[in-house]
């Protein structure tokens, strides 16, 4: 019925990953898009709210509930910075610390399922496909 409109597809398609992706990380409390949150913070840890937010590609108020997420399960700490108080970094606790590496392998296990499934090749010319439609249409 829909075959060649661009939204009902790739939304189909966010609905098939995001439930992959919260198997994965169900073992640690987390929704796919606090998990993927926390591995940056675990990344690139000291951040800005409003430079994760960037990074992710996320509203400031949608990164501000994910964050709030993540602090609430003591995952993240904000400190105000010393340049400007109203600015916060963001930090990786030693609980999510400790989790840090368990947290990629659940994602790789994923990437290499369905990789896998549709073939390497196949895989990452999906992803780099749908990467410059999104970088198009900004």
């Amino acid at each position: 019925m829909f075959d060649h409109c661009i939204y009902f597809n790739t939304t189909a398609l966010a609905r098939q990953l995001e439930r992959e992706w919260a198997s994965a990380f169900e073992p640690f409390d987390l929704t796919p898009p606090q998990a993927f949150l926390l591995r940056a913070i675990l990344d690139k840890p000291g951040l800005l709210q409003r430079e994760y937010a960037e990074g992710m590609v996320v509203s400031r108020p949608t990164l501000t509930r994910a964050l709030d997420g993540l602090k609430f399960k003591d995952l993240i700490e904000r400190r105000s910075t010393q340049h400007d108080g109203r600015e916060q970094s963001i930090y990786p606790t030693d609980e999510a610390l400790s989790m840090h590496a368990s947290l990629n392998e659940a994602s790789v296990r994923v990437g290499k399922r369905l990789k896998k499934q549709l073939g390497n090749e196949f895989f990452a010319e999906a992803v780099t496909m749908i990467r410059e439609v999104s970088k198009a249409l900004k």
